[in-house]
């Protein structure tokens, strides 16, 4: 590559001084003796067309130039390399042993350049082709799909990556950089000086009974009245697990578990199937609806889980997540 405070060492790196003996070259000048100046990029792109077509004239028109360029680039290489790469037949040229080894070499070199320019510039959050986003179970009945539709609508050559979990997994994920951002409960997990958040909406814990129960016809319930009840709950790091769990401390006794899981619509089907109830945010009301009833709990009981999008406070200025927090500020306000 041409760069023109380079150019002096590379060309005087083995200069005689005027008298005494010639010092070792350093490191720098021993990569300026290798890598010369005329040895470019674009000349090796050029080399690689002229070896897959094997003509000056398909390789000219290939990269939209001429054949005279072609040639100049290829024997600029030679120059550059200190060393033949092609035998003259009459008018052809014939590969040798050198242009062989010089096409896998630059192969593999322009394959990773081009991945260095892709990755450092959607590092930098430009043209990032993919967007990694991480989600609770229960936000994919309503709030994902919306996002999802109003990102893609905001930039459509996005291709978006979801991944689900547990509150504790997916910011985990996100402070290791698998995700950039997460849509959780905002609790205090989340109260981490790395991140940033901004709040969606805020939801009531209900209870969930199949439509059977003596309780599905009730407007709210006494929690105390199901001591003896059998519950199924989410497993720990889950937002939802922690929340229940408050609740029946407030209702003062500990529940029988019959079944934990791993997801709220496995959980879902466990109490529209009548294996037990199990304290849920309202966001899920229309899942099973048909099946499972959501009862509110006495004032005394009710908790809230607020919802929100947390990212990076080092990211806060990519493209495409600034596109997502535009449409997270649009649904809070749709409410």
């Amino acid at each position: 590559m041409d760069t023109d405070g380079d150019a002096p060492l590379c060309k005087a790196a083995w200069a005689a001084p005027c008298c005494g003996i010639i010092d070792a070259p350093t490191a720098r000048e021993r990569l300026c003796m290798l890598i010369d100046e005329e040895l470019t990029l674009k000349k090796l792109e050029t080399f690689l067309a002229f070896m897959r077509s094997g003509n000056l004239g398909r390789a000219a028109s290939e990269l939209s130039t001429s054949a005279v360029s072609v040639h100049r680039a290829i024997h600029s290489l030679e120059n550059a390399l200190r060393c033949p790469l092609f035998k003259h037949e009459g008018r052809q040229l014939i590969p040798l042993e050198s242009a062989y080894v010089l096409e896998k070499k630059a192969r593999q070199l322009l394959q990773d350049a081009e991945q260095m320019v892709r990755q450092t510039r959607e590092a930098a959050g430009f043209y990032a082709e993919r967007f990694r986003l991480g989600a609770l179970y229960s936000l994919t009945v309503k709030t994902v799909p919306k996002l999802v539709m109003g990102l893609k609508l905001r930039r459509s050559e996005l291709n978006i990556d979801l991944t689900l979990g547990s509150n504790v997994d997916l910011l985990h994920r996100l402070k290791n950089h698998e995700l950039d951002a997460i849509l959780v409960s905002l609790d205090d997990s989340i109260n981490d000086p790395a991140c940033e958040h901004l709040a969606l909406f805020s939801d009531d814990i209900f209870l969930a009974v199949p439509t059977d129960s003596p309780f599905a016809a009730q407007a709210e319930v006494d929690l105390a009245d199901l001591a003896d009840s059998t519950f199924i709950t989410l497993t720990q790091g889950f937002a939802t697990h922690r929340d229940g769990a408050r609740v029946f401390e407030q209702a003062g006794f500990e529940p029988k578990v019959a079944m934990q899981v791993n997801d709220i619509f496995t959980l879902l089907s466990m109490v529209s199937s009548g294996v037990g109830y199990a304290l849920l945010p309202g966001r899920i009301a229309a899942v099973y609806e048909n099946r499972v009833r959501l009862i509110a709990l006495q004032p005394r009981y009710r908790l809230q889980q607020h919802i929100g999008a947390v990212f990076l406070k080092a990211r806060e200025r990519e493209p495409n997540l600034l596109a997502l927090l535009a449409e997270c500020r649009m649904y809070s306000r749709e409410g």
